[in-house]
């Protein structure tokens, strides 16, 4: 399948990518490479969408059954640039790495993804049956599983193969996340009087201080704990120059477990809230989900509550069976594991029910550090990898 000439192209085409800087909202560069890479390498149809996903498609043989192999576009900022070795966007070839930002996650992964189906469309394209689609999806790094929701309605894939990082393991799930805020709500006043007011901070201090001893996390044997970790916290008015502060605002990242929904999370919180309310009458709150709005590069705006639900499909779940089938048709022996983090998965697995796995080439912790870098054998057997599991699902 991996012929020296379709490594070369790879490793080529997924330089080019690194080379064009792609924040989350600032695709359009590189979704313009994937849509020409796509059309070069004959996909039979290549469509980019209202918020700039990049979708092709092959159809082998009489088609049938479709599955989606998707990538994101968007990558996270360089904080300082002075702490890297290597330019983050000169995708430099050293010691069989590519360095570069995104080059692990995850434009390494996506260019492997196109590289495989055109390479089965000119291997199989009479001898199998079924439909390969291809996606570069955007904002992901803002916000898990929005932008592909539209993918998902508009494609409707049987299967979803995720390809974030995954050292050629086979994941088959993944915690959820949810940012759940917590406001609250006192009276100003000038705060060498501070007894005529009601001090917000002073009232966050006694309910973060019960949720931290009362809140115990749920627990998948797989997963791991549905954690609620504070991220951030601010008074207002801020700077609060002599003021005493009217409302103060905490941000949770919750970790979510299979079946934990919006009202699951919520009242689990508010269970505490009401427990201290009940000895301080005045005690005022508000909770619930933050939301988030970002401008895609074609001008329309993405907007979600931040909730992004965890999944986990069995070990003898036929997907992940064929998939473990492709992947040692492929001559590759890989285990069965999940992500720590959030994908795209939240959306096809969490929130639509598509059967959904991950996998791709590179380590998982090498995603938002300096010097990140994909090896580029990964990078060709992550290639292989794809091919084979496309392969055994349509064999």
């Amino acid at each position: 399948m991996m012929t020296q000439e379709r490594k070369e192209q790879l490793v080529c085409f997924c330089r080019k990518m690194i080379q064009q800087p792609s924040l989350s909202g600032q695709e359009k560069n590189v979704a313009e490479l994937v849509r020409s890479r796509m059309v070069d390498l004959g996909f039979d149809n290549v469509e980019v969408d209202t918020y700039g996903n990049v979708i092709g498609r092959i159809t082998l043989g009489r088609g049938g059954r479709k599955i989606l192999l998707e990538g994101h576009m968007d990558h996270v900022d360089i904080s300082d640039p002075s702490k890297w070795n290597y330019d983050p966007f000169g995708a430099e070839v050293v010691d069989g790495r590519i360095y570069g930002r995104a080059t692990s996650d995850m434009k390494g992964n996506l260019s492997a993804m196109i590289q495989a189906a055109a390479s089965l469309k000119e291997d199989h394209g009479d001898d199998l049956d079924g439909e390969i689609i291809v996606a570069g999806s955007v904002h992901e790094e803002c916000f898990e599983g929005v932008a592909s929701e539209l993918i998902g309605e508009r494609y409707q894939p049987d299967l979803v193969i995720i390809g974030e990082a995954s050292n050629l393991t086979l994941k088959r799930g993944q915690r959820g996340r949810a940012e759940v805020v917590l406001e609250t709500l006192g009276k100003t006043a000038h705060s060498s009087n501070p007894s005529v007011g009601l001090n917000a901070v002073k009232k966050m201090m006694k309910v973060l201080l019960e949720i931290e001893e009362k809140f115990v996390p749920a627990l998948n044997e797989v997963l791991g704990e549905g954690i609620l970790e504070v991220t951030d916290i601010i008074s207002s008015p801020y700077p609060g120059a002599s003021v005493v502060p009217d409302q103060c605002r905490v941000t949770f990242d919750r970790r979510l477990l299979v079946g934990e929904t919006e009202e699951i999370v919520l009242q689990q919180v508010q269970q505490i809230i009401d427990e201290v309310a009940q000895s301080d009458p005045e005690l005022k709150t508000r909770l619930y989900l933050a939301v988030g709005e970002e401008m895609c590069y074609t001008g329309e705006p993405i907007k979600a509550t931040r909730f992004a639900p965890g999944w986990l499909f069995p070990e003898d779940h036929e997907f992940v069976q064929t998939a473990l089938k492709g992947l040692r048709s492929a001559g590759q022996d890989p285990v069965l594991s999940h992500y720590y983090f959030c994908t795209n998965g939240s959306y096809y697995a969490g929130k639509a029910g598509i059967p959904t796995l991950g996998y791709g080439g590179s380590l998982e912790t090498l995603a938002h550090v300096d010097d990140e870098y994909i090896e580029i054998e990964q990078l060709v057997k992550a290639c292989e990898g794809y091919y084979g599991i496309v392969r055994s699902v349509f064999e």
